[in-house]
């Protein structure tokens, strides 16, 4: 089992960077993909960014793709999510989940373990 903790939200002006950290617990991160999710009030949990278990490969929503970037340290037991030219419609609170299987999932279902989010308000 595995736990996982955000943090990095916060609040930012429009075309603005933030960096969100997602701290895992165990000695077994490198065995899960990660992924990193985001909701917005009314809306549904939709799917930001993924990465795989050896970091070798990563995938992005269309929205943010070429203005954000996942990355990992397995070594610190940590996944992130760098936000470049933020904008008012990032605002969300964003998640970040491991699955245990080496690629990521674009479906918030195919993850076994998420965090408990971290804020994220972009203003105009």
């Amino acid at each position: 089992q595995v736990q996982l903790v955000e943090s990095g939200g916060g609040l930012v002006q429009a075309g603005g960077s933030l960096r969100l950290a997602c701290a895992a617990s165990g000695r077994t991160f490198s065995s899960y993909a990660m992924g990193w999710f985001r909701q917005a009030p009314g809306k549904e949990r939709e799917f930001v960014a993924g990465i795989t278990r050896s970091g070798g490969n990563t995938g992005y929503a269309d929205s943010v793709k070429g203005r954000f970037t996942i990355s990992r340290d397995n070594a610190k037991n940590t996944a992130y999510l760098q936000m470049n030219s933020l904008k008012p419609e990032d605002t969300a609170v964003y998640y970040c989940a491991a699955r245990t299987t080496g690629w990521y999932s674009t479906y918030h279902g195919g993850y076994d373990y998420w965090g408990q989010g971290t804020q994220v308000t972009v203003s105009s």
